[in-house]
């Protein structure tokens, strides 16, 4: 009966798999109770799924033993479809981050992917590989995915345009640099030394502002040009400068190889210093006691279905991963916002009722005034203790508080503003993720 069961669970595994596109995209093992046990990424997705069920398959020679006990595991596959395998690869480490599935071994040390920064905001803008950001005063290409071929086409981009990669402090006003003396980079023609007033900064900006647009293009004009260069220098037997010329190509070309700062987020890059933030944001909700522990809230669905709720948690200002939440909308059916945020709620603050987690410090709903007091009711109705509970329009960026008639309005700079929208966008973020699992396209059992 045991093995019959599994036959059947592996037929509808193929069959399931049958449907599954040809494209880039990502893959996600499931167990029981619709439980990700494993997300993976593809060239082609219906292809290298297949290769776990192939009857031959060798699994623990090739994957090892734990990709074997998670195939056994397995009752259903589904599968997100991406532009390109670029996308792939940073979904992937976005959903493992979030979702934690247990035979995900790599992208669990909580590294982030580098950007291309240009300091805008200097007088002498520098260009750096960067996995922390300004927070102001710049500009960024990426996350890219290969920190080692950036490297080598940032030595190549240099090159091209002589930009400074130093982190000296170079100011416009200070006359004195005209005594200081160039390191080895403008000797060998890789920097215009504004260091040492050898350039001026309008001719430097320009600078800046061909690689920007280089960055921006296609590219195509330089390429051309590598192309034509490396066919003369073959033609003339000249094999070692068309090599040069090959390589290069390469690297340009890879910097279409990278995402873009607004879609592809990485959350934990742009934390700041939160100790403003959270002195102010026990002033501005009246709280007697320092606000430490923040959850954030929010639900997402499509015209009312696959509806899913989110819970994030912010400790002393940063994400407190393991604390993340995920919840399948059960009670509500049709749109009714106010309605899945209250069954949020409920089902979370439920353990901490039992004494079984903590209350946190501050309760943050995305919304406006009717979602604050569908959460407020939702609590009252559990007979819980009174909380701080706060929401947080979009557009506006307004804070709504329980015990103020009227709106609360702060400047877009003020920290403890930034923060919420932080916790805000997170809790956004992270239900529209699993939002895109549940709207799998094809699933079995």
């Amino acid at each position: 009966m045991v093995k019959e069961k599994d036959e059947n669970r592996l037929i509808n595994i193929k069959e399931a798999i049958k449907a599954f596109p040809t494209t880039p995209g990502l893959y996600f093992m499931k167990g029981l109770k619709d439980k990700v046990l494993y997300i993976g990424k593809a060239k082609n997705l219906r292809s290298r799924v297949a290769s776990y069920f192939q009857p031959g398959a060798d699994l623990i020679s090739s994957r090892g033993p734990k990709i074997v006990e998670m195939i056994e595991k397995t009752v259903a596959v589904d599968y997100l479809e991406t532009a390109n395998e670029i996308d792939a690869v940073l979904n992937e480490a976005r959903l493992i981050k979030d979702i934690h599935p247990p035979y995900n071994t790599d992208q669990t040390d909580g590294k982030s992917f580098p950007y291309l920064e240009i300091t805008t905001g200097d007088d002498f803008p520098g260009v750096y590989i960067t996995r922390n950001p300004r927070e102001k005063g710049n500009r960024l290409f990426g996350p890219f995915t290969g920190v080692n071929d950036l490297r080598q086409t940032l030595v190549v981009l240099q090159k091209i345009f002589k930009f400074r990669t130093c982190k000296l402090d170079i100011s416009v006003e200070n006359h004195k640099r005209r005594f200081f003396r160039p390191c080895l980079l403008y000797s060998i023609k890789q920097c215009t030394a504004p260091c040492a007033d050898l350039i001026n900064q309008k001719k430097y900006k320009k600078i800046i502002t061909d690689l920007t647009r280089f960055l921006k293009s296609k590219r195509s004009t330089i390429l051309k040009q590598w192309i034509k260069l490396m066919t003369e220098a073959a033609e003339n037997l000249q094999y070692e400068q068309a090599g040069l010329y090959r390589d290069r190509i390469r690297l340009i070309e890879k910097l279409d190889k990278r995402g873009n700062p607004e879609d592809d987020i990485q959350p934990e890059v742009f934390a700041t210093d939160p100790t403003e933030a959270l002195e102010k944001l026990q002033k501005i909700t009246g709280s007697t006691e320092p606000v430490r522990i923040i959850e954030g809230i929010d639900v997402a669905h499509i015209s009312g279905s696959d509806a899913v709720g989110s819970l994030v948690k912010f400790i002393d200002g940063r994400p407190f991963r393991s604390g993340y939440r995920r919840f399948k909308i059960k009670t509500v059916e049709g749109i009714d916002d106010y309605a899945m945020i209250a069954e949020v709620v409920r089902r979370r603050y439920k353990y901490a009722l039992k004494g079984e987690e903590l209350w946190p410090d501050l309760v943050l709903i995305d919304g406006g005034q009717g979602q604050l007091n569908a959460a407020k009711q939702a609590l009252d109705e559990m007979n819980a203790p009174k909380l701080n509970i706060a929401s947080l329009a979009k557009r506006e960026e307004e804070i709504y508080l329980l015990d103020k008639t009227e709106p609360v309005k702060l400047p877009r700079t003020n920290a403890a503003l930034k923060l919420l929208q932080y916790v805000r966008d997170e809790s956004h973020r992270f239900a529209q993720h699993y939002h895109h699992i549940l709207r799998r396209k094809n699933t079995t059992g």
